[in-house]
């Protein structure tokens, strides 16, 4: 990558991504298709910390797939799991984390999410999301059903939880870069 298109990408509005100090985890919060492991990994990169997905994490610790869980166990057991994962990952160290759509619906995840992270919730269209969801079939939510209702009957009950988030920012069509720059802005603006 050349210098200037790098030191575009860490340039966010008049301030240096890497200025930004945080001493707790980012975790990112929002529906399925959203961009929260997308985005994340380039957030993380902009800021030098370390990124990981919380469904990678839950696969591994299950030696499963998340459909596979899903379909052997059931939701709540699921649910569980990543509530376990999800609190490992937070004790951690400072690092990105993209949480799967429903972590933060849980209360106990959320609570845990709140008093030891920054939650950053990334909100979008349901045009949006539906483009996103269909370019792959792995998403256990969206396998027996018309994805456009399920992602509007999902927002319906996930939004008003999402909104407890410390910082929410808006999805945008475009680089990913773009988006993570506006994470950076936005936890800076929160934290001032």
């Amino acid at each position: 990558m050349n210098e200037k298109r790098k030191a575009t990408e860490n340039y966010v509005s008049g301030n240096r991504a890497s200025d930004l100090t945080v001493d707790k985890p980012i975790i990112l919060v929002g529906l399925m298709g959203v961009g929260k492991s997308t985005v994340g990994r380039r957030l993380a990169n902009m800021l030098k910390l370390d990124f990981v997905d919380a469904d990678n994490e839950i696969e591994k610790a299950a030696a499963m797939s998340i459909a596979e869980i899903f379909e052997e166990f059931g939701e709540d057991y699921f649910r569980d799991g990543e509530r376990r994962v999800i609190a490992r990952l937070i004790e951690d160290r400072p690092q990105v984390i993209a949480t799967g759509g429903g972590a933060f619906i849980n209360e106990e995840t959320r609570a845990l999410i709140l008093k030891r992270g920054i939650a950053v919730w990334l909100d979008a269209d349901t045009d949006t999301l539906v483009e996103r969801v269909n370019r792959r079939n792995t998403r256990p939510l969206l396998r027996n059903g018309n994805a456009r209702e399920i992602l509007t009957d999902l927002a319906a009950k996930r939004n008003p939880f999402y909104a407890k988030a410390h910082v929410k920012v808006a999805s945008q069509v475009g680089p990913h870069n773009r988006m993570a720059q506006e994470i950076i802005k936005a936890i800076r603006i929160w934290k001032s």
